[in-house]
């Protein structure tokens, strides 16, 4: 059974700078510089927000929420949302 993924290897050109970053984010993480951007750009790619976040993404989006939003306890907060 061969449950190996298959990679190709791709060039990229970025800057220097951001080269540089990404490689001080990968020591401090210690892991190859390739496998820090293999998975942030798998993060990327596969991350699709679950129906209730569209849903409250959609509502922010369409203006639904506007208004003062009272963030001194919970209570208070439920209540300033209508909820």
């Amino acid at each position: 059974m061969d449950t190996a993924i298959q990679k190709k290897a791709q060039s990229f050109r970025l800057p220097v700078d951001l080269i540089e970053r990404l490689k001080k984010l990968a020591r401090q993480q210690n892991r190859s510089l390739n496998n820090f951007v293999e998975c942030a750009l798998i993060d990327i790619a596969y991350s699709e927000p679950n129906a209730e976040t569209r849903a409250a993404l959609e509502e922010a989006r369409t203006g639904k929420l506007q208004g003062t939003l009272d963030v001194s306890c919970v209570e208070a907060m439920y209540k300033s949302m209508d909820l």
